[in-house]
């Protein structure tokens, strides 16, 4: 009976939290919604290439693969400065019979990608080449049959012998013809080498998302432990501003986040052996305003939340689109309503701009447009925070 009575109780206490009730009710069914939007988004690989002094007939029928656009260029210093700006996925230079292959390599499968229509576009090409080749004998061997067939009977023999000659020199003729142009494709890498696989092209929104997912954590705890024990209501009570309460927090838990971003940069560098094209001081930089971004954001969700129970409640509602949007499944392949979303989403930004440094070795210049979106972040969310303690100040 008595705990009859007190399953009442609970269900009474849970009946008259709206809040709870949401988030445990429609909250699933969002992020249901969201896994379905994501893992329904086309996942076809594609790719640009661009071509220097690459054939016709091998141009076009790398056109013709499926997933991958050509694009040509008059000189190789075009071409590659057109991947250096991402404007391209690879770049492919003819001298003679090499073929010259500089990969991206910021996606494992777009690199196998290139490879395989490659070499199906120069199979196809050779076959063609040598179907002529043999038509071209047939045709050579029919008009010297018709020839011999008209000589004399007495002069056949001989006329048959210089025919034959004639046609195996041309026939080792050809094969020379066909064995000098046999090609070479030589591949290089400008990230990473052949072994480069899909956790490098991941790694860099691994780390922001975890830069910000424990920084959120541990800093809206700890605001929401602070305000459920009274410590914040005598703060508050004193002269103290808002903005000094919340500016102190963000500075005293900045300099944690400091401190995890340069462990999280060294880890992944010296431990995963990630490599890093760019500079280490810039990526530390993107870590620590994307960690200052988690803190004003953990702050933030810890005013709305009445308890611990709440606050982890809140969690996967603000870190599952984070990492779905993040760029581990690439925007670009989703519909347009749906990249709008990602676009108002720090950890997007924070994920392109390492992910530039990273692989791409883009200076703070190039990703300004990535840290100006973290740093209007941290100005609107900063704001929100010092307006919303006013609703706990009781002087």
């Amino acid at each position: 009976m008595r705990t009859l009575t007190i399953t009442k109780k609970v269900m009474t206490e849970l009946a008259r939290d709206k809040r709870t009730l949401l988030l445990m009710f429609v909250g699933p069914l969002i992020i249901l919604w969201l896994m379905n939007t994501m893992f329904s988004a086309n996942s076809d690989v594609k790719v640009t290439l661009a071509t220097v002094n690459v054939k016709q007939e091998v141009v076009t029928d790398l056109d013709k693969v499926s997933g991958v656009s050509v694009k040509k260029y008059s000189s190789s210093a075009k071409a590659k400065r057109a991947l250096k700006k991402r404007r391209v996925d690879g770049v492919i230079v003819k001298k003679g019979s090499r073929y010259t292959v500089t990969h991206a390599n910021v996606d494992s499968s777009k690199t196998a990608l290139t490879k395989s229509a490659l070499k199906a576009a120069l199979v196809k090409s050779q076959t063609s080449s040598a179907a002529k080749q043999a038509g071209k004998l047939r045709r050579s061997l029919i008009a010297q049959q018709k020839l011999i067939s008209k000589l004399s009977q007495s002069l056949a023999k001989l006329s048959g012998k210089k025919a034959a000659a004639q046609t195996s020199s041309q026939t080792q003729s050809s094969q020379a013809s066909t064995s000098s142009q046999k090609v070479k494709i030589v591949n290089h890498y400008r990230y990473g080498d052949k072994d480069t696989g899909y956790f490098a092209k991941i790694a860099p929104i691994l780390m922001a998302f975890f830069i910000f997912f424990f920084v959120l954590l541990i800093s809206g705890m700890a605001l929401l432990g602070e305000r459920t024990t009274g410590t914040l209501d005598r703060l508050l009570a004193t002269p103290v501003k808002r903005s000094d309460i919340v500016f102190g927090y963000m500075l005293g838990y900045g300099i944690l986040g400091l401190l995890q971003a340069i462990v999280i940069s060294v880890a992944g560098i010296y431990i995963l052996k990630i490599e890093v094209v760019g500079s280490l001081a810039d990526l530390i930089l993107v870590c620590v305003l994307t960690a200052f971004v988690a803190l004003a954001f953990g702050l933030l969700l810890s005013t709305f939340a009445e308890s611990e129970f709440q606050m982890m409640q809140f969690l996967p509602l603000v870190i599952v689109p984070q990492v779905f949007f993040s760029g581990i499944i690439p925007l670009s392949s989703m519909a347009s309503w749906v990249q709008v979303i990602g676009k108002i989403l720090p950890l997007t930004y924070a994920g392109d701009a390492m992910t530039g440094i990273i692989m791409n070795g883009a200076s703070l210049a190039q990703v300004a447009g990535d840290l100006w979106a973290l740093v209007l972040f941290l100005i609107v969310l900063t704001a929100v925070n010092i307006l919303g303690l006013k609703r706990y100040r009781k002087v």
